[in-house]
């Protein structure tokens, strides 16, 4: 199935915001117990440095390859390219893996899971920005 091009950064807008959105929410709720100063600041510094050199890097760079597409219409699962799928497979596994698996405590998961997970949603909001800031530049 094949869309337009600007509906790639709404695509990667939905993935991204409902991945965030289900990896923080098991941290908030492996949070009971666990809530302090001190979590809450690592929560914050894992969420800074995935968005810094991981997800704010990721939007710019995927928005540019979209943006750069000569034709209009692209198959649906272009908003990625194989790399990133093969990144989300390996998160979406390691992350299964390591919950399941009961190697990490949960405090670990509440703390990695709640700044991973919001740093994940920040960047699906922000393809969304690309997508609305995409759609208006097309109107105009």
């Amino acid at each position: 199935m094949k869309v337009k091009r600007n509906t790639l950064l709404l695509l990667a807008c939905l993935v991204w915001s409902l991945a965030g959105f289900n990896i923080l929410s098991i941290g908030i709720m492996t949070y009971i117990g666990y809530l302090s100063i001190i979590n809450l600041l690592l929560s914050v510094l894992v969420f800074t440095v995935f968005q810094i050199f991981i997800f704010g890097k990721l939007v710019k760079k995927h928005t540019a390859r979209i943006n750069a597409y000569l034709e209009e219409r692209h198959f649906f699962l272009k908003f990625f390219d194989g790399k990133s799928f093969i990144i989300m497979a390996v998160m979406i596994t390691g992350g299964i893996g390591l919950r399941k698996s009961g190697i990490a405590p949960e405090e670990f998961i509440a703390v990695f899971y709640t700044g991973l997970g919001a740093s994940l949603m920040l960047a699906g909001l922000l393809f969304g920005c690309n997508y609305g800031k995409s759609v208006l530049q097309n109107q105009s």
